[in-house]
């Protein structure tokens, strides 16, 4: 009697398990053979450049990024733009500052060492601009989302014009097939040529997401390479360490006869 009663309960488990599964089944995501991906992986200086020149012209007129700085541009391990580049990109901003000497807020031109410029004052005004929806900030994003940078690029590749019959859209909400529910109230960003290359790239739909999430990766981690260049370091002290600890023992014990 237990016996039935306990494979009855494994069948009830395993049917309801399944159908919970398949109910939120999202659609398997696009992937993408990411330089910066393994142990020795490094990022596309060309592609960083490119991802945030789409960034600059798409992404931010929604959403900030507010753990950069624009001086973070040129250093090592990122885009590798020169100095030169950085104070003219920080320049084209225009930044809250103050109080002066009276006691007033004042806009002034971007300098490197400023934060990069947030498209909307608060919380409040990225809502109301945006049907209610808050434009998530960008700086972590990648590492804040299961998937990482092939999850990113799968939503950016993932609208479609015709959602599925099962599926109705509200106004102002639109089908993307790898968002969790399926739904999404951003507009789709990217469209061949939505970008003009300054390097002359072909911008297809494909490179110019592409390019974006390997800048939005670097964003999330800017010393990726720093950090695998230390762990490679770490991993060959640790063998010459125990070559050194295994000899070390062997000639320890090779001086006490065995007893017989």
């Amino acid at each position: 009697m237990f016996l039935r009663k306990l494979i009855l309960s494994i069948f009830l488990l395993s049917f309801f398990t399944n159908e919970s599964f398949s109910a939120e089944k999202q659609e398997k995501l696009l992937t993408q053979a990411w330089s910066f991906n393994g142990f020795f992986g490094k990022f596309d200086r060309a592609s960083l450049q490119r991802g945030y020149q789409v960034y600059a012209e798409v992404c931010a007129s929604c959403h900030s990024m507010n753990l950069l700085s624009y001086r973070n541009l040129s250093e090592v391990g990122g885009p590798s733009f020169s100095e030169e580049e950085v104070k003219a990109i920080a320049s084209k901003v225009e930044v809250l500052d103050g109080p002066n000497d009276s006691g007033e807020m004042f806009k002034r031109r971007g300098k490197p060492s400023d934060k990069f410029a947030s498209p909307f004052l608060n919380e409040k005004a990225a809502r109301a601009a945006n049907g209610g929806a808050y434009p998530p900030d960008m700086s972590v994003l990648v590492k804040a989302r299961a998937g990482g940078a092939d999850y990113i690029y799968s939503v950016l590749m993932g609208y479609e014009d015709k959602p599925p019959k099962n599926i109705k859209l509200e106004d102002g909400v639109y089908y993307n097939k790898y968002m969790s529910g399926n739904k999404i109230k951003m507009a789709k960003p990217l469209n061949k040529d939505s970008v003009n290359y300054s390097d002359g790239t072909l911008a297809t739909e494909e490179q110019l997401a592409k390019d974006v999430t390997t800048f939005l990766t670097w964003a999330s981690e800017p010393h990726l390479e720093a950090r695998k260049r230390l762990g490679f370091k770490t991993v060959i002290y640790l063998l010459i360490l125990t070559v050194l600890v295994y000899l070390l023992k062997k000639k320890i014990w090779s001086r006490i006869e065995p007893k017989v």
